[in-house]
């Protein structure tokens, strides 16, 4: 097969299946000594289903990388492979905690905000620098009766 028939095949790019090859993850194969097209096998359609499956679940390039050698060796233990994927589905969990707490102090920030006036006066905009929320779960809420806010009453 040809890069392009592979890639639409694959529904990649032949650019996409030229990084994979300089990656080491699909076998760029011999110029023909004619100079004609290189002529992919067959199995690189399922080898490069195999890298953007592995990728939709997160593994990277070098995580993928070496799946696929487990893969290729018969020695290999169906446990090493599930310990691979227990780790990526608690990088999911823990990327997923993260989220959660940033959604929570999006809200905390958007139900604080007025959404009108001068935005010398957003809330939002006069929280970010200030408040020390990158990382923290802050508590965000909107100023106190009678409190002076950025030079006004509220």
């Amino acid at each position: 097969m040809r890069i392009s028939e592979i890639a639409k095949v694959t529904g990649v790019g032949v650019e996409t299946i030229r990084f994979y090859e300089r990656k080491g993850l699909i076998k760029q194969p011999a110029r023909p000594a004619n100079g004609g097209f290189r002529t992919y096998p067959t199995e690189s359609v399922s080898r490069i289903r195999f890298v953007r499956e592995a990728q939709e679940l997160g593994f990277s390039l070098g995580e993928i990388n070496e799946l696929l050698s487990l893969k290729s060796d018969p020695g290999t233990d169906c446990s090493s492979i599930r310990e691979r994927a227990a780790l990526k589905r608690k990088e999911v969990d823990s990327k997923i905690k993260k989220l959660k707490a940033l959604h929570k102090t999006l809200t905390a920030l958007i139900d604080a905000c007025p959404g009108k006036g001068a935005v010398t006066f957003c809330s939002i905009l006069n929280t970010l620098g200030h408040s020390g929320i990158a990382g923290k779960n802050t508590k965000v809420g909107k100023p106190k009766e009678g409190r002076k806010t950025h030079g006004r009453k509220t």
